[in-house]
């Protein structure tokens, strides 16, 4: 049903909010005309992202429609911040570009895009993205999801396609014959709409369902097609419609006012439709490749969203067993019947399920923390503890290189272990990556060793032998960078890095090339009281 309709739903209307934001005051009065046009009536602007990233942190929005590029803080930046912020996450987000470089588009969904629209746009194509990003409701960051929504994601019969709607002309001219002869040579392939006046035509211009291209008389009563045209130019509507003139003025000075007014082609009367039919279909490959890439773009704001609601319900139903295990697991540990070598090997079952179940998570807290929607919920973390159990898990997976992997403390006999002001399954992963880069380049038989020093904040070394490539040195911290290893991924250290720095921590490397000596140094806020 669209919010143009007297039947649409009332209550959108009625209750929605909007925030415009545009750096162009007359843009965003044509935006918020065309709003109210659309019977939405509470509506607030902002001139760049950052005035309106204040408006929506001290007042509820039901959507933001933001361009793409503006000073202080372009559209890309306030989306980023809004899914960032756990208060905003769910605010619909319209991005409205004039560019659609691909690499630029990913990087707007990956942040969390309610809908791209790209301009030119029309007044009807608006609509429909605003009244679907009005239904838009993503879940929150870390919600659990229910088993029953994978149902939903099965496929649909295929609707039979509709047929695409012909591209429309508007042919102006003040000369009835004109208007006949014009009409008979496009009717059988485009929609063809008339007006024998400049401002009939402009009403046709600035309408909900403007043409995609128009064929301009020049010397016409009162608004000639010169005037017309300077009146597209400046709506938003109108502004970017291919003009061609037909016209039987043939100077040079009416053809240089008319390109100056934007016009694609000037075309001479007589008419000669041999001529004039190719260069209106080489146009209309124009404006049909702009329709095709508006939907591309829509396709892939909706394969991304399709994409994230199956991994979120596959991780949520790998992870519902695994909880299980871990929970008999548990159990089964706290059974005072189990003997000490019992107790040992469950303990280490209970680290590999943990180990998965940090895996899992890892996946999605990655994915966030890259495209800007992380949210660290930081507590108390026994961080000795956590390094002890990794290292016992360590021993025995390179138990063939014989490597002795020691952690050692300088906390003083009887004192309270330092706690890490951190995420518990996120610390796993970075010592869990971190320790097996080091185990598989420490050569057999050598030690890795773990350090743990209570200062604030807290600074955790993990040493090897094995002097990191010189290649790589640089960059080994970045994505996919590795060296010496077949199956090797490049993740393992650049995971790291994004996890401690979505802690407030960070992450360095030192080579120590004279005693062929690797060390990486980890730095985490310590728990007040600890």
């Amino acid at each position: 049903m669209s919010i143009f309709t007297q039947s649409a739903t009332p209550s959108i209307a009625s209750t929605a909010r909007c925030l415009v934001v545009d750096d162009f005051e007359a843009m965003r009065k044509v935006t918020i005309n065309q709003l109210r046009l659309m019977g939405i009536e509470r509506i607030d602007s902002a001139s760049n992202g950052a005035q309106a990233l204040r408006m929506l942190q001290s007042q509820h929005f039901d959507l933001v429609l933001s361009d793409w590029n503006m000073p202080v803080m372009t559209g890309v930046e306030l989306l980023q911040a809004m899914r960032a912020d756990p208060k905003l996450f769910a605010t619909p987000f319209i991005l409205i570009t004039a560019e659609a470089q691909r690499k630029r588009v990913d990087e707007a969904i990956a942040m969390g895009v309610t809908s791209l629209l790209l301009k030119p746009y029309s007044p009807r194509q608006l609509a429909e993205r605003l009244e679907k990003a009005l239904q838009w409701k993503p879940r929150s960051p870390g919600a659990a999801v229910a088993a029953a929504p994978c149902a939903a994601l099965a496929p649909e019969p295929a609707a039979a396609p509709e047929e695409a709607p012909r591209p429309t002309i508007l042919i102006v001219d003040d000369t009835p014959d004109n208007l006949l002869l014009l009409s008979q040579l496009f009717k059988g392939e485009y929609r063809v709409r008339l007006a024998q006046t400049g401002a009939k035509a402009m009403e046709v211009l600035t309408s909900d369902d403007p043409p995609d291209l128009v064929l301009l008389d020049v010397m016409m009563p009162g608004m000639d097609g010169f005037d017309v045209a300077r009146l597209m130019r400046e709506h938003p509507t109108s502004q970017t419609i291919p003009i061609i003139f037909v016209t039987a003025m043939a100077s040079t000075d009416a053809r240089l006012k008319g390109l100056d007014l934007g016009a694609v082609d000037f075309i001479t009367k007589p008419i000669d439709p041999a001529t004039l039919k190719p260069r209106v279909r080489n146009f209309m490959r124009y404006v049909q490749l702009r329709k095709d890439l508006q939907a591309g773009l829509d396709s892939m704001v909706e394969t991304a969203a399709l994409r994230e609601d199956v991994e979120r319900i596959t991780r949520h139903d790998l992870k519902a067993p695994l909880a299980g295990a871990l929970g008999l697991v548990q159990a089964l540990m706290a059974d005072d019947s189990m003997g000490r070598r019992q107790v040992e090997q469950l303990r280490l079952m209970e680290d590999s399920v943990m180990q998965v179940l940090g895996m899992i998570n890892l996946s999605s807290e990655l994915y966030r923390i890259e495209s800007g929607r992380f949210v660290l919920r930081a507590q108390p973390v026994p961080i000795g503890e956590l390094l002890r159990r990794i290292a016992e898990m360590h021993r025995i997976t390179f138990a063939e290189k014989r490597l002795a992997i020691a952690v050692d403390t300088d906390v003083a006999v009887g004192a309270t272990p330092p706690l890490a002001l951190a995420d518990a399954t996120l610390c796993y992963s970075i010592f869990q990556n971190l320790l097996t880069n080091a185990c598989e380049a420490a050569p057999a038989g050598s030690r890795v060793s773990i350090q743990l020093h209570e200062q604030d904040p807290l600074r955790i070394v993990i040493s090897n032998r094995g002097a990191v490539p010189v290649a790589i040195r640089e960059r080994f911290f970045d994505k996919f960078v590795t060296a010496g290893k077949a199956q090797g991924t490049g993740l393992g250290t650049y995971s790291a890095r994004l996890l401690t720095e979505a802690q407030h921590g960070s992450i360095a490397l030192e080579v120590l090339d004279e005693s062929d000596t690797t060390r990486i140094t980890v730095m985490l806020p310590r728990a007040a009281d600890s």
